[in-house]
């Protein structure tokens, strides 16, 4: 079902209660960004399988800021391009409808060998709209303007070459990028480069072009690196609230199709676990239920959104838009990172992931199993379920000569940290009666055993009564809500 955001309109918090700050975010009609026809396009590799550009055919303004969320760990960046070439490889489950269909399918089906060639050719050929054209186009397609035009002034008829050689295929791509922080002048690099590029397709000076483009942060280092920002690229600089900017980035992307999805009930392969009825605990391998992608998208409030970065944040939502942040924990992606950097070789967080998908965490993880020898039926705990997360180090780690593979470690402190974050998750869900749990951030990356591991913690601890709901571009809320709100609607 085809859905369109309307004008964007400021709406202002509301007074601060207790200790923490409950505010109002805009309504999804006062977003002014027309999603119909939406398409996610395909990844170009499993590192940005979280990063597709998205496709808005009937988006025709130019927008011309870029949005930052500059987290602990990772900045993201999102930016609006046109092109006069069309995308040429939109997701199998964005250009077929095959995954929104209404029928369930296994997480496997977004994965890269399910999908078409690149993106990265649309992203690259795509470019900023500058001001300059939009100002012009403006003032000319005004009946009373042509009155006084010279048609023979030679500056009038370059301007008409310039205008006829930028034609641009419809619409346009959101895009994503993610730097490490620590090395934030990449980013600021990359942004250069787009500048630059786009001023060249464009055919305008770098000048015209750093005129009407404003960088639009948040994030904890919006204010951190604003001067950074400011010197290096010779544009204007503001930030927007972050959690706003989160909120109002998760309710844009429940507007695009394919991009909210789900487990359902149906199990993808044979799994003994629904034993009578009753769930394992949660383990290293549960179960594998199919994957539903919401076809009609809407928001679904209200809600839990538990946005996992450095830290975690888990916010409530009400049914009008309210939020607030009620609960969180020091233990999150940036504690993942940190411990892994200094256990394993691994230098980045995609290469832990990987680590990760190739170990056995149940040789550096104490399992029931190793406690009692078998099952402890009485208390309904598998041989295979985690006792202890990293309990065979100590007793291993006695003997000089042990040593852990860094795969297995991966995979333990993985493990460890998404269902810490599962349960606190379903926690604070019960706690205000909420039935629908969104995991954000770029923890989650996309990866399957998180994703999996997260999902059957939720279905598991609340006995299958909520749902743990997951987006295909997790990671940049923060970064897409900054965009969305500074989108001018008198332009």
């Amino acid at each position: 079902m085809a859905t369109t955001a309307q004008p964007h309109e400021t709406t202002k918090p509301s007074a601060t209660v207790g200790p923490s700050m409950i505010n109002v975010i805009p309504d999804l009609r006062a977003i002014k960004v027309d999603t119909r026809g939406a398409v996610i396009l395909n990844e170009e590799s499993p590192q940005t399988r979280d990063s597709r550009g998205i496709y808005l055919p009937n988006h025709i303004d130019r927008i011309s800021h870029i949005a930052l969320d500059i987290g602990g760990s990772l900045a993201k960046v999102v930016y609006f391009t046109r092109s006069p070439q069309p995308p040429d490889s939109p997701s199998l489950t964005g250009a077929t409808g095959e995954a929104t269909d209404g029928v369930a399918h296994t997480l496997g089906d977004v994965s890269p060998t399910h999908l078409l060639p690149s993106s990265k050719n649309a992203k690259l050929t795509g470019a900023l709209t500058p001001r300059i054209l939009e100002q012009q186009n403006n003032h000319h397609s005004h009946p009373a303007s042509h009155s006084s035009l010279n048609l023979k002034d030679p500056s009038f008829q370059g301007e008409l070459l310039r205008r006829a050689s930028v034609q641009n295929f419809p619409g346009g791509s959101l895009n994503f990028e993610r730097f490490e922080t620590e090395k934030i002048h990449e980013c600021v690099d990359f942004i250069k480069d787009l500048l630059k590029r786009s001023a060249q397709v464009n055919d305008v000076s770098l000048e015209e072009m750093k005129e009407g483009v404003k960088i639009i942060a948040t994030g904890g280092g919006a204010h951190k690196f604003q001067e950074l920002f400011s010197t290096e690229l010779g544009v204007e600089f503001a930030g927007e609230e972050e959690m706003e900017a989160t909120i109002t980035g998760l309710k844009f992307l429940t507007l695009i199709p394919s991009e909210v999805y789900t487990f359902t009930d149906q199990l993808a392969t044979a799994h003994p676990t629904n034993v009578d009825g009753v769930l394992d605990r949660p383990s290293p391998n549960p179960p594998q239920y199919k994957v539903m992608f919401q076809d009609q998208p809407e928001p679904q409030l209200p809600c839990l959104l538990v946005n996992i970065g450095s830290g975690v944040s888990i916010i409530k939502i009400d049914e009008d838009g309210t939020h607030e942040r009620i609960s969180g924990t020091s233990l999150g992606g940036g504690t993942l990172w940190g411990l892994l950097s200094l256990l394993t070789p691994a230098s980045s967080f995609d290469e832990m992931l990987e680590l990760s998908e190739q170990g056995d965490n149940s040789n550096v993880d104490m399992l029931v199993g190793d406690i009692y020898g078998t099952d402890y039926s009485r208390m309904g705990l598998k041989s295979n379920v985690i006792a202890s997360s990293f309990g065979k180090v100590f007793r291993k780690g006695r003997d000089k000569k042990m040593t852990f593979s860094p795969e297995d470690i991966s995979k333990s402190l993985l493990y460890a940290i998404s269902n810490n974050i599962g349960q606190i998750a379903y926690m604070n869900a019960e706690k205000h009666n909420l039935n629908r749990i969104y995991f954000g951030g770029c923890f989650i990356r996309g990866h399957i055993a998180t994703i999996t591991t997260l999902s059957y913690a939720i279905r598991f601890w609340s006995k299958g009564t909520k749902r743990a709901m997951f987006l295909r571009h997790e990671g940049f809320l923060g970064s897409i809500g900054a965009w969305i709100k500074n989108i001018d609607p008198d332009r």
